[in-house]
């Protein structure tokens, strides 16, 4: 699989975003998900009476997700992965660890990993955070749990600063 040497999940809407995470959850085959079979996927959800609408009035303001489908196969093509299209962030209280550990001087001599902020994590960088009230008990509990998932979606070497959530 080539990657996209710019960030395409910039691209596409939230809306987008989360029906292909669900279409690649819900998938029961090894064959990878595309643009194309996304785009299949949605046009066989909507109602036909939809379908001819949206064929015949393509100047509506609020872009339709078949239209932004259809330009993003334009611009990459239909066989192009559609989970390097999935938008990914951090939970606030992840971000806030991911931040805490980027301005921590002892983690300054090694990439910001989500294997080292994991690693972070492990030697109390959350339970001192939650001392500091920076952090719920609740929210520091489940902190491996999903960053367990981000590793094993993305690799311990993915750059943890990449999944910070700006709000």
């Amino acid at each position: 699989m080539i990657h996209q040497p710019i960030d395409v999940s910039t691209r596409i809407s939230p809306e987008l975003s989360d029906i292909i995470e669900r279409l690649s959850n819900d998938m029961d085959t090894d064959e990878p998900l595309t643009l194309g079979r996304v785009r299949d996927i949605v046009a066989d959800m909507l109602p036909a009476a939809f379908n001819e609408a949206e064929a015949m009035h393509r100047f509506d303001m609020d872009e339709s997700l078949l239209d932004e489908l259809e330009a993003l196969i334009e611009e990459y093509g239909e066989h192009a992965s559609a989970i390097e299209f999935v938008q990914h962030e951090a939970s606030e209280a992840l971000s806030r660890v991911i931040e805490t550990v980027a301005g921590d001087d002892s983690f300054a001599d090694v990439p910001l990993t989500l294997a080292a902020v994991r690693e972070a994590i492990e030697s109390g960088v959350a339970s001192q955070l939650t001392g500091e009230g920076a952090l719920e008990e609740d929210e520091a509990a489940t902190l491996l749990e999903e960053l367990d998932g981000l590793i094993a979606r993305y690799g311990e070497l993915s750059l943890a600063e990449n999944f910070i959530r700006f709000e």
